[in-house]
């Protein structure tokens, strides 16, 4: 009677292995039924994500100005360009510059009725020169629609010390 020899080191990796792959294919196969129980369907293509290009709007009022804006969230490459707008170099240096950084954010935001911006990045120092609190209050809206948390935007503030 001869006894089964001990599996080696490799035997039991090679084994585990196979058992994992069992189980992820599994657990993808779960994964995928259940989103088609559940009325998910497949995932998104390339294409129908591209395609995705509908913003998020709100009307806001401002009676300091006379009347309401339309205020848009930021697109993926606007929200770089506002971040990267809170910073200058000095010397070698990256340095926060919050200076008026809502108005930043608003000139950003504010479209027309056909989608299109209302302003430019050289109306912004006009935009600061505005009522804080209809500024603010736009600036809520964007950053809300744009999900910006008030913690992020508490942050950059912060860092920023004092503006020159």
């Amino acid at each position: 009677m001869t006894e089964d020899p001990l599996p080696t080191r490799q035997d039991v990796t090679a084994a585990l292995e196979s058992m994992a792959a069992g189980a992820a294919a599994s657990l993808q196969a779960a994964v995928l039924t259940a989103r088609k129980v559940n009325g998910l369907g497949s995932y998104l293509t390339r294409d129908a994500i591209l395609k995705a290009a509908v913003l998020k709007t709100e009307d806001v009022p401002v009676p300091e100005w006379g009347g309401s804006v339309l205020v848009r969230e930021l697109r993926g490459r606007e929200r770089d360009e506002w971040e990267a707008s809170l910073a200058v170099q000095r010397g070698k240096q990256m340095v926060p510059d919050v200076a008026n950084m809502r108005a930043k954010l608003v000139a950003r935001t504010v479209i027309d009725a056909d989608g299109e911006p209302v302003f430019t990045q050289q109306d912004v120092a006009a935009l600061g020169e505005l009522s804080a609190a209809a500024l603010d209050r736009v600036f809520e809206v964007a950053s809300r629609l744009s999900a910006l948390s008030p913690d992020q935007v508490e942050e950059l503030g912060k860092n920023s010390g004092t503006a020159p």
